[in-house]
């Protein structure tokens, strides 16, 4: 299998992988019987589990590459879930829980540093895409679950057979990659080339992925901080509309739960739709004009959303509904943007695993924050917070991406083909 059938595959099953956790959390809820309290609970259990693995996997990255580890953690990954599928009393759940957090925060940077390298051999940017992918495995294996466990099926054998399934298929695309293996993301120190493609142009692709690599410049560290509170700014308005986005339409607009069910498939249904052609927008307009054009958009999107609450009642709910729509086409390309710059300008797992671990972090904070807000003031006041960052991402992220974009264009980088600025 190519590299790029590879990766693109590996996306889309661990989309399917969090769903058999997320789609499943209110069965194993109502087996253990949990309540609000340690549900919450265990879900910070997985967060910080993710949270402490994702420095180390930069830099087990860089010391055995991003193929050897994606190898290694994605069927560990899947065959954890066999954990929270099998415990029986809520102290085993929290610590599979934290397992399960820790498998996850390795797999998702070293589905990163292997997408970079797949980008650095093909010569063109497909982040977008493959999070797109992502988004597509998790609607449909949600999807799946959802009607399996509508036919009664038991939980805890749904979850064991789902893992066990995604761990061999996981295994199965890894072990039949074709070309020579990758080699450390770092740009420096005697690291091999990155995976070359398994045709005619293999060398050419070789060379340039080397010489691009021996030129790159680290990034600072305080730029990589900015990189990470932009990518947190996105993960924290995609995360408004997973846990918000539907309680809005239904205690504020006053919406049924179907329509606010709704709601909230709009907004992945138009982040999917951009996430696939992301990649061709970003090449046509460059990556300054594509993320304030995301920012904008987002922004607009978020406006709608607040606005809905003040009209008549019969607008209400369509305003919102095209506003998390227009959020979601805004956000879809932000984070893959950021991953793909931050690979192709510095090179090093490390340093793309900590501006990862900033974004994840923030991620899960701002929902939080949102529920916060929205019990000591209102919820459309919280929804400002999301808004802000959106409006942030319009403003301040287009001149420090031209920044990041230098530093490619210095390193006469393949991806630098992508680099246009206004």
């Amino acid at each position: 299998m190519a590299g790029r059938g590879a990766i693109t595959l590996c996306y889309g099953l661990t989309g399917v992988m969090n769903a058999l956790w997320g789609a499943t959390l209110p069965a194993t809820d109502a087996r253990l019987e949990l309540g609000p309290g340690r549900l919450g609970g265990l879900l910070m259990a997985l967060a910080a589990g993710a949270l402490v693995a994702m420095p180390v996997a930069g830099r087990l990255a860089d010391r055995w590459t991003g193929r050897r580890l994606l190898r290694a953690c994605a069927p560990a990954a899947a065959l954890a879930l066999t954990g929270p599928a099998l415990a029986t009393r809520v102290e085993t759940l929290m610590i599979s829980a934290v397992v399960l957090g820790m498998l996850f925060g390795l797999l998702n940077v070293a589905l990163s540093v292997q997408a970079v390298a797949v980008e650095r051999t093909l010569g063109r940017p497909i982040m977008a895409t493959v999070h797109g992918t992502w988004t597509l495995g998790a609607v449909a294996g949600g999807a799946i679950i959802t009607t399996a466990l509508r036919a009664d099926a038991d939980v805890r054998a749904l979850m064991a057979a789902g893992a066990i399934t995604l761990a061999t298929a996981l295994a199965t695309a890894l072990a039949t990659v074709k070309g020579p293996p990758d080699a450390p993301a770092r740009p420096a120190g005697g690291a091999r080339d990155a995976p070359a493609r398994s045709d005619r142009g293999a060398p050419d692709a070789r060379a340039r992925s080397d010489r691009a690599a021996r030129r790159a410049a680290p990034l600072r560290p305080g730029l990589l901080a900015l990189l990470g509170v932009i990518g947190a700014a996105a993960f924290v308005t995609e995360g408004a509309a997973t846990d918000w986005a539907g309680v809005h339409a239904t205690r504020v607009l006053g919406a049924d739960p179907a329509t606010g069910s709704l709601v909230y498939t709009v907004f992945f249904v138009a982040m999917t739709l951009v996430r696939f052609v992301g990649d061709a927008l970003r090449t046509r307009l460059g990556v300054v004009r594509t993320t304030r054009l995301a920012g904008a958009t987002a922004t607009a999107g978020y406006g709608l959303v607040l606005l809905a609450g003040v009209l008549p009642a019969s607008a209400r709910v369509g305003c919102a509904m095209a506003g998390w729509a227009l959020a979601g086409a805004g956000m879809a390309v932000v984070w893959p943007i950021v991953a793909s710059l931050l690979g192709s300008a510095d090179g090093a797992a490390r340093r793309l695993s900590a501006v990862t671990t900033i974004s994840y972090g923030g991620g899960l904070i701002g929902p939080a924050l949102i529920g916060y807000v929205a019990t000591t003031a209102t919820l459309p006041l919280a929804l400002v917070i999301p808004a802000a960052l959106a409006l942030l991402v319009a403003t301040a992220a287009p001149p420090l991406l031209h920044t990041v974009v230098r530093t490619v264009a210095a390193a006469d980088h393949p991806i630098a083909a992508s680099r246009r600025t206004p």
